[in-house]
């Protein structure tokens, strides 16, 4: 299968994702994307829920309205099995149509740039998207990519390193 032809297999997924968090983002919180299978790790780099809990917890009370993606594979790190988007969500405390997880063989990270440019969202990440950076450009925009991790047993998170102006968005 070549790659043109696996990005247009997620692009309903990406799409109806993008539309579900337009619809949530008007006259309420800036929506925020998650890099799911990024921030699993950030805790003892081992693959845990914790870290995304605790991290939409935060992002909730910073104001923001967030969602997730994950790359297909998150349920096997995790626990050995498959894992859809609805007990994903529930284990989050999110709604289910604002987390995502993409096809097997499908990256995440495509969808994750897709949608974060449909709604001028930031992304919550550790990943500098490197591979995708010609696609995407807006990555290198000052803002849009937020680090975060724990030191000290503690979530931080690089908010305050705001865009110096508006994400563009189409």
């Amino acid at each position: 299968m070549s790659p043109g032809f696996s990005l247009l297999l997620l692009l309903p997924a990406a799409l109806i994702l993008a539309l579900l968090l337009r619809r949530r983002r008007r006259g309420k919180a800036p929506v925020i994307l998650i890099d799911g299978s990024n921030v699993l790790y950030w805790r003892d780099n081992a693959p845990s829920l914790v870290p995304l809990q605790e991290l939409v917890a935060r992002l909730r009370q910073e104001g923001f309205s967030p969602g997730v993606v994950f790359d297909a594979n998150v349920g096997y790190r995790l626990e050995g099995r498959y894992r859809d988007d609805a007990d994903l969500a529930r284990r989050l405390g999110l709604p289910a149509e604002r987390v995502l997880v993409v096809p097997k063989g499908q990256p995440a990270d495509p969808v994750i740039l897709a949608v974060a440019k449909e709604n001028g969202a930031r992304i919550v990440t550790n990943d500098r998207y490197r591979d995708w950076a010609a696609a995407h450009p807006e990555v290198a925009e000052p803002g849009r990519l937020i680090r975060g991790g724990y030191r000290d047993g503690r979530l931080w998170l690089a908010l305050d390193q705001a865009p110096r102006a508006p994400l563009k968005s189409p």
